[in-house]
């Protein structure tokens, strides 16, 4: 009983990847008190998705699309959000994936491992996309499990991205990795005691292996310079997804960081690393658009 009552209090930390810690509405106006910069937040809705978007910064600078990972939400990029140069440089897209946090999907004939796959997850992510009237290609990041989503979005709508971010990519099929105490989420008697965002989390962790396998023809139509980074000590993702990423973008523009002292979490705990990665790109990405880009964020006053 005792190793049943542990593996359910690690389920409840572990499933998926570890998310920020659930913030309520009174929470999340209480950091915003004193704070200049905001989110807006915008609802797109079709017939398949109520797609949840937080944004911040004008929609005449150029794009920049962060996508979590399982579970998750936006305010798990509340630290970048809150950087000061990403604030003046980009328009921050931070998008809630359908079936976590505000984002729905609608009531379908599609079955839920359809509802949960990449391919799905991706479409209705682009669409945060028209957000944006910058006219600029966007950055993408895409951390954890939301990593595969980013390639497919990149795929998708290849005129509109310039560079992807790969953040403790969960992409390698055979390197998924699972605990003792794992199978037990699938329980519909523990599955009571769970919150949701960590059912779906569950559901996409044993989902992942074969979407990732239907993931693997379009690695080779990635058209944007890719940067992925790895943290040597990431418990939750095996470092063997950074030699994949290596296999399978080894005759296209990509880039490769493993992170000797970082875990998981790098967007929170790399969080300045991972703003001057971007802000890199972006003087490369954008450079003959440079001036209109001091001009928008005030830099050039």
């Amino acid at each position: 009983m005792q190793r049943w009552l542990i593996g359910l209090f690690l389920l409840t930390l572990m499933t998926g990847c570890f998310r920020r810690f659930s913030m309520t509405e009174r929470e999340i106006r209480r950091h915003y008190v004193g704070k200049k910069a905001r989110p807006t937040f915008y609802t797109i809705e079709d017939d398949s998705t109520k797609l949840f978007v937080a944004t911040l910064g004008a929609d005449t600078l150029p794009p920049l699309l962060l996508i979590h990972g399982a579970p998750g939400n936006w305010y798990g990029y509340l630290r970048n959000m809150d950087d000061t140069l990403l604030q003046q440089r980009f328009q921050m897209l931070v998008v809630e994936r359908p079936g976590y946090g505000k984002s729905r999907q609608r009531r379908s004939k599609l079955r839920l491992r359809s509802r949960m796959s990449i391919d799905f997850q991706a479409r209705s992510i682009a669409k945060a996309l028209s957000l944006n009237h910058s006219g600029q290609p966007a950055i993408v990041l895409g951390r954890s499990y939301g990593a595969p989503i980013a390639v497919r979005v990149a795929t998708l709508v290849p005129e509109k991205i310039g560079h992807l971010f790969l953040i403790s990519p969960a992409i390698d099929p055979d390197k998924e990795k699972f605990w003792w105490f794992s199978k037990w989420g699938r329980m519909p008697f523990v599955q009571l005691f769970l919150p949701r965002s960590l059912n779906l989390a569950t559901y996409e962790k044993y989902e992942h292996a074969r979407q990732l396998r239907g993931l693997l023809p379009y690695w080779s139509q990635l058209k944007p310079p890719v940067t992925v980074v790895q943290g040597a000590q990431d418990w939750l993702i095996d470092q063997g997804n950074l030699a994949f990423a290596k296999r399978m973008l080894a005759n296209k523009p990509a880039s490769f960081q493993l992170l000797p002292d970082a875990g998981h979490l790098i967007t929170n705990s790399h969080a300045s690393l991972v703003c001057s990665l971007i802000c890199h790109t972006a003087d490369s990405l954008y450079h003959t658009r440079l001036p209109n880009m001091l001009e928008h964020s005030g830099e050039g006053k």
